[in-house]
């Protein structure tokens, strides 16, 4: 594993553990994540995703083990540390009776976007997901495309190294979920970036490395140019092969 030393080491999982009474959802959970990757997150359904990211975003504490974000451990230094991320959960917190504008200043103030610079920060976030021209639309007559466009921008209204998307694409049709892609690939080339999903091709399409877990467990971990060389195994092979239990087989 990388060291946590170098500069490109955005987010560093050590130990994660996360218990329910007796129920342990993530189970000894560590990696690193540098800038410039899009690090895909798979499993099947109850494997412990959305634990995982509730834990990275902050908004869950883990029963042991550390998250450091940009160098800022999230349980000791929580503010600067939450500072460095911007993550969209899998049903995106928007205000359907304000327009984008309106929504995306509030989320930049949510922020501590320093009120001088507001108007603008909110100006590249729309600008970097596409929506230059939609501000002063109200956001509950949005398509489900372009109200995931706007959730994606109130994660990036702050200019966060880190970008934690949760189902970025479900309930969107083929044209959107080819647009919410291409964005990923987009803001992955500067940034770190999550993405929690159980659409392979997703992982493919998206992602410069996947990791599957399986009952809270990392199972698999590998680079996704990897995953297409020649006579290298499918990821849904792989994918099976790791999450399928014995009782099933």
């Amino acid at each position: 594993m990388i060291t946590t030393t170098e500069p490109d080491i955005l987010v560093s999982v050590t130990g994660l553990h996360r218990y329910y009474g007796d129920f342990c959802a993530v189970r000894d959970l560590a990696f690193d994540l540098r800038r410039g990757e899009v690090l895909g997150l798979l499993g099947p359904n109850g494997a412990g995703k959305t634990t995982t990211m509730n834990l990275l975003a902050g908004t869950l504490a883990p029963s042991t083990g550390s998250v450091r974000l940009c160098g800022h451990d999230l349980l000791d230094d929580p503010r600067a540390a939450k500072a460095a991320i911007g993550y969209l959960p899998e049903r995106p917190p928007l205000y359907p009776d304000l327009t984008v504008d309106e929504y995306l200043d509030y989320a930049a103030g949510l922020r501590a976007v320093p009120r001088a610079t507001r108007s603008s920060a909110r100006d590249a976030a729309k600008t970097q997901c596409g929506l230059a021209d939609y501000g002063r639309r109200l956001i509950g007559n949005l398509s489900k495309g372009y109200q995931q466009r706007v959730g994606i921008a109130q994660a990036l209204v702050h200019n966060p190294s880190v970008i934690i998307l949760d189902e970025p694409t479900v309930g969107l049709d083929p044209n959107q979920i080819r647009e919410i892609r291409g964005l990923i690939i987009d803001l992955g080339r500067d940034r770190g970036v999550i993405l929690s999903t159980h659409i392979l091709p997703e992982v493919l399409a998206t992602c410069t490395s996947v990791k599957i877990l399986h009952r809270g467990c990392l199972v698999h971990e590998q680079r996704v140019d990897e995953l297409t060389a020649p006579g290298a195994h499918t990821l849904e092979q792989i994918f099976i092969d790791k999450t399928m239990d014995d009782s099933a087989a």
